[in-house]
């Protein structure tokens, strides 16, 4: 997928581009990687079971569920001590977050993820070891050899407990399990299973290390996936591939990576695949539903013209959280429609899913053999999906931070709402709205509130903090904290709209420029200095431009301090909980940006 981007790039010597850093140090922040564990990771609970979390994340912390700071009776509660207990009704789709996080912003913290059941699991337990036999009968004393023997023998309700070791073959998953008895393969507690696919094919011309086609109710846990790469243009190795229909599958707290194409391509063709995590609703009968993609990291891939981990076609409540995305020359996460995954195009659309608490970071297709010389990366990317939420996400050093488009003439993206995120020091663009032509699809109904848009377009390419495109109609942009490096765009509405592409007000802009001198966009005409800017849009009435005067933003405390601007600038909504796990109010002011003081 090759995502919107309608400005020239302009590249900057790195010499030039350090010292526009060095005049404005708060740009210059990353969203700290983790670097500490929670225990447990991975539990099955009941309703109303009580489970107790400890973490290694030093100083102190706030306990999370959802990332909601102390949870909420729907979710289930935790205290500051860690003691979790869950909720007495279901949730759907049957999963919850417990984190771990430091106190301040700079992104520290440790996540595990909760299978919820209806009911206490009675099924067998089974054994995968490196030393087993596939003749054996599978007991821990008597393992079996592969996985693919437990894939298919095992059954609603069972448990495969993998031992450490590495294993090389590709997983068919073959039987499913039952809402209220899912099947669940994970790695042995203590040990790592390593699916390593060094010099195996790709049959059918798509293939992962593991595929669950028209497959239910299974959890994949603990797993990592390397080594699998293709040089055929017609071979596309990806690392879990979830295709056909399907309910309640999760993969949970796996390490993808080293999933690579080597094809020969062009900028032109863009024409070699590969992906880390692959979701294709291919099914015009059936979504793939109820779906959980939960603590993953997914790193050092070589994607083509594919991404990262995405969701394609036929996909509905889906539920994206706590994973880390990073190191990789192509889109971090994606939420896409009208492919032709699906053949009808009422169905082929990614749809009703939450995108929440992720760490996307490192990205760039400079170099990308399918993109050449172009800063084109997604972090997160909605192409073409609709009632889809996006919060509580800090993306840093990728191209394009959040965008919101479709790659489709007459196809929108719709119902969006991206809020309380943070995003930094990208080297195109914050955010960015509409299709990247005339004759592509477009944004529409959109809301995008309380995020921290903060030195984003380092490599001057003209598209600025936010950037409106083709065919934006009906959007919202308010609440939001708008920091730029001197010269660059703080808002970049490239077209001549006829119809007012997005509302904006509440908003906070920023740079060392001044007010006088920062630099805008109106439909197509550039605007120097925010008064001229509000007097060409008629917009951001109640929006101010002043230093947003952050706790400490060299270190990426994006707090405001006590009486900075942007306290009681905004106001009160469906915002569910800042960065920070905070819960919004709905009505009376609040302080504009990503985390409230």
């Amino acid at each position: 997928m090759r995502p919107a981007t309608l400005t020239i790039m302009n590249h900057v010597v790195r010499g030039l581009v350090a010292v526009i850093l060095a005049t404005a140090p708060w740009a210059a922040c990353h969203a700290a990687a983790p670097s500490a564990a929670i225990t447990p990771s991975y539990a099955q609970v009941l309703p109303a079971q009580a489970v107790h979390f400890a973490t290694s994340l030093p100083g102190p912390v706030v306990w999370q569920v959802n990332f909601v700071t102390g949870g909420a009776p729907a979710t289930g509660t935790i205290d500051a001590a860690g003691n979790f207990i869950a909720s007495r009704t279901a949730a759907s789709p049957a999963a919850v977050t417990i984190t771990a996080a430091q106190l301040g912003t700079s992104g520290l913290q440790a996540s595990a993820t909760l299978t919820l059941l209806s009911q206490a699991q009675t099924g067998r337990v089974w054994y995968v070891a490196t030393t087993g036999r596939d003749t054996n009968p599978g007991t821990q004393a008597a393992p079996w050899a592969t996985l693919q023997r437990a894939a298919n023998l095992a059954g609603a309700g069972d448990t495969v407990w993998v031992g450490g070791g590495v294993y090389s073959a590709l997983v068919n998953f073959t039987r499913s399990g039952t809402a209220t008895a899912p099947i669940l393969f994970s790695s042995a507690p203590g040990a790592t299973a390593i699916i390593d696919g060094t010099g195996l094919a790709t049959p059918g011309g798509q293939a992962g290390l593991f595929t669950l086609a028209n497959i239910s109710h299974v959890i994949v846990q603990g797993f990592e996936f390397r080594n699998y790469t293709s040089a055929s243009r017609a071979r596309v190795p990806v690392g879990i591939f979830i295709n056909g229909a399907g309910d309640g599958v999760q993969i949970i707290n796996t390490h993808i990576h080293a999933i690579t194409t080597t094809a020969p391509t062009t900028a032109t063709l863009c024409a070699s695949d590969a992906l880390g995590l692959a979701v294709y609703g291919s099914s015009v009968a059936a979504p793939i539903t109820n779906l959980v993609i939960s603590g993953n990291e997914i790193d050092h891939l070589h994607t083509g013209c594919s991404e990262s981990l995405t969701l394609n076609g036929n996909v509905q409540n889906f539920l994206v959280t706590a994973n880390d995305v990073h190191d990789t020359d192509n889109i971090g996460i994606d939420a896409i429609g009208f492919e032709r995954t699906a053949k009808n195009p009422l169905v082929d659309q990614a749809r009703d899913g939450i995108i929440r608490g992720n760490l996307v970071r490192n990205i760039t297709s400079l170099g990308n053999p399918d993109y050449g010389a172009q800063y084109a990366a997604d972090g997160i990317y909605v192409d073409g999906g609709t009632r889809i939420v996006i919060e509580q996400n800090r993306i840093s050093n990728v191209d394009l931070g959040i965008e919101l488009a479709s790659e489709h003439k007459g196809r929108l993206t719709s119902y969006v709402i991206a809020r309380n995120n943070l995003v930094t020091n990208d080297t195109s663009n914050g955010i960015s709205i509409g299709g990247y032509g005339a004759a592509r699809g477009g944004t529409d109904h959109c809301s995008i509130l309380n995020n921290t848009l903060v030195g984003n377009d380092r490599q001057s390419t003209g598209s600025g903090e936010f950037q409106m495109q083709f065919h934006a109609t009906n959007t919202v942009f308010a609440n939001n904290i708008v920091a730029g490096l001197p010269g660059r765009l703080l808002v970049h509405n490239a077209t001549l709209n006829a119809v007012l592409p997005v509302a904006l007000d509440h908003n906070l802009y920023f740079s060392t420029d001044g007010a006088a001198l920062a630099p805008f966009q109106w439909n197509a005409k550039h605007q120097k200095g925010f008064a001229a800017f509000k007097t060409a849009s008629g917009q951001d009435s109640a929006s101010v431009f002043a230093d947003p005067m952050w706790v400490n933003a060299t270190a990426g405390e994006y707090t405001p301090q006590a009486g900075a601007p942007a306290l009681a600038l905004a106001v009160g909504g469906n915002l569910g909980a800042d960065l920070n796990g905070t819960p919004l109010p709905q009505t009376g002011p609040i302080s504009a940006g990503a985390i409230q003081p």
